[in-house]
């Protein structure tokens, strides 16, 4: 096992005035997996709730709860925990959330009240923002010139884990029952709070902010009313995962109904198609790297919008839908790679409460996105969908096309 000081090596800066800590390829891969680990506990539940109502006895209404709270916890921690990373030892913080969150998730396993349940998975979606803390760590760590590489590492762990979760929750389920899945958890999470005790440096590259926690949150505000970029990448967040949600909340409707008619598993394996789209936009890191990050953001958006022309021709042609899945995931990851590591670029002392107050918009384009398609589909069908899918990422594309020249590219700056 990697100690503290084989985590990072110290390198000298490009011209010559101090020193920075080099993250080596091994740990990144560990913040990956341990980024993925932590947001799937938020999407555990969706494919298990009938099983879960009927186990507790709760009514079906109680039991769509269950993913509310757990999504408005996620939120909550966005605002209020994840900006802490400016303030305290990111490790301490790190690990601390970590040994909280396997609390959590064993209060959730072993709970025989709804209320306890609810309690349990409230707490689960507030602390699972520790992934949001580890990717400004990670970002806070790398050197300038390789900080996108780094970012698109890092959450291309977190895409492939919400893509993967439902798979892996449902057939653990199948196995050995719905609270298997928050047992193993538990148990992964506590291990990975070892490790990363173990490997992550003492010391953050950039110094902490010295703010009281009251100022702390008024500063995540008040850095949205004074940065542009932050404001637009924020709204390009919004609408690249209201348009991610609209897939994928709503693409298990039309492959269970005829002619279709697959089953649960088959439908979860198009997570695994999803996570390719995702690992390739890794890619993205580097471009951006290359200074490029403006034409990755266009590509990727003109990629999102053509994505709903395959997607359209789901149930006629399984191939359709893979190539669509394929493309708009390796979008949606391009650009939000491409968002972080330009927002953080902008003040590697507020990195936290950068990203924490962008992926609170994240948050309210995946909520809009879900309600949106799967109302849609009831009334509308897969093809009304598909249109509300493409009309967002248009939204988005001229979004990116008529600000594209108004605001400078701060990594151009620190390369």
């Amino acid at each position: 096992m990697l100690s503290n000081c084989e985590a990072v090596t110290p390198r000298s800066a490009a011209h010559g005035s101090g020193s920075r800590l080099v993250l080596s390829r091994g740990v990144v891969i560990l913040f990956a997996i341990a980024c993925g680990t932590a947001v799937a506990n938020v999407y555990f539940a969706q494919p298990l709730l009938v099983t879960m109502g009927h186990d507790l006895a709760m009514s079906p209404a109680l039991v769509g709860s269950v993913v509310t709270l757990t999504h408005v916890g996620y939120g909550l921690g966005l605002f209020f925990l994840v900006p802490l990373g400016d303030v305290a030892d990111r490790r301490r913080l790190v690990v601390a959330q970590l040994l909280l969150l396997v609390v959590a998730l064993t209060a959730v396993a072993t709970a025989h009240t709804a209320a306890i349940l609810l309690a349990g998975m409230a707490a689960t979606g507030l602390l699972a923002v520790v992934t949001q803390t580890l990717v400004a760590f990670a970002a806070s760590l790398a050197p300038p010139a390789r900080r996108g590489r780094v970012v698109g590492l890092v959450t291309s762990g977190v895409v492939v884990g919400i893509l993967l979760a439902r798979t892996a929750s449902g057939l653990m389920a199948d196995l050995a029952g719905w609270r298997s899945v928050y047992l193993a958890s538990a148990a992964l999470t506590a291990l990975l709070a070892l490790v990363l005790h173990r490997v992550l440096p003492r010391h953050n590259d950039v110094p902490p902010t010295p703010l009281r926690y009251r100022q702390l949150l008024r500063s995540t505000i008040t850095l949205f009313a004074r940065e542009r970029l932050l404001r637009l990448r924020a709204l390009l967040g919004l609408l690249i995962f209201a348009a991610f949600s609209t897939l994928w909340s709503s693409i298990a409707l039309p492959l269970s109904e005829p002619p279709l008619s697959l089953s649960h598993t088959a439908i979860g394996a198009f997570g695994l198609v999803g996570a390719v789209g995702a690992l390739a936009a890794t890619m993205a890191g580097r471009l951006n790297d290359r200074g490029h990050s403006q034409r990755t953001t266009g590509a990727a958006l003109a990629l999102l919008t053509a994505s709903w022309l395959p997607l359209a021709f789901t149930r006629s042609s399984l191939w359709a839908l893979v190539v669509g899945v394929i493309l708009l995931d390796l979008a949606v990851q391009a650009v939000h790679v491409t968002n972080q590591t330009l927002i953080y670029a902008l003040r590697p002392e507020a990195g936290s409460r950068l990203i924490g107050g962008y992926m609170v918009f994240y948050s309210i384009g995946s909520a809009t996105g879900a309600i949106a398609a799967t109302s849609l589909y009831a009334t509308a069908g897969w093809g009304a969908v598909c249109a509300l899918g493409a009309a967002i990422s248009c939204l988005a594309f001229a979004l990116w096309a008529l600000t594209r020249h108004s605001v400078p590219d701060p990594t151009k700056a620190t390369d």
